[in-house]
């Protein structure tokens, strides 16, 4: 059995860093206040942006690596968490800062395992684990205690959560063609 070549990573320069934290704040700071207006008994505006942050993680795994894509989510992380106990609610941001770190590094190490496989595998399969992974956390820990409907917004969210994985297959596949192939480069 063969060892494949290791893949080629383009450097991360701070200008990529910045765009990539600040995507990644923007995301989770945003889902962090949409979650808490609910759509109706099984839903909340949270579930069709967090998404999104899986997008980031994929887009900078695939192009600069899983350790640009690591600091891109400890960046991102605390830069989300601090302004979500201000924006958001203290309760909200703990199940946050649980979650993210935690779904982001599993959506990291799963995608880095599969990237060598048809394109749109690693990063379907990685945000399906990490969306259920962090909706799991996420609600358990930010609404432990409180009346069962959070069981039902959860169930909810990570349904959508799923659905809108598949969706952005279509914007990873077309950034993917903007950025320019490495030489060499699986």
């Amino acid at each position: 059995m063969t060892a494949r070549p290791a893949p080629l990573f383009a450097p991360l320069r701070h200008r990529d860093l910045l765009l990539a934290v600040l995507a990644m704040g923007v995301v989770v700071l945003g889902s962090n206040i949409l979650v808490m207006y609910p759509i109706n008994d099984w839903l909340t505006w949270g579930a069709f942006s967090y998404p999104v942050a899986f997008l980031v993680s994929n887009l900078v795994n695939r192009r600069f690596g899983p350790q640009a894509a690591r600091k891109v989510a400890w960046v991102g992380f605390a830069l989300a968490v601090l302004m979500s106990v201000w924006l958001a609610s203290p309760r909200i941001a703990a199940g946050s800062c649980s979650a993210f770190i935690a779904a982001q590094l599993l959506d990291i190490g799963v995608f880095d395992r599969l990237r060598h496989g048809h394109w749109w595998r690693a990063p379907l399969v990685a945000s399906a684990c990490s969306a259920t992974l962090d909706t799991a956390i996420f609600w358990s820990v930010s609404f432990a205690g409180e009346p069962l409907p959070w069981v039902s917004w959860a169930l909810g969210d990570l349904a959508v959560k799923l659905g809108i994985a598949v969706c952005l297959l279509a914007p990873f596949r077309a950034l993917l063609w903007k950025m320019a192939p490495l030489p060499g480069a699986r």
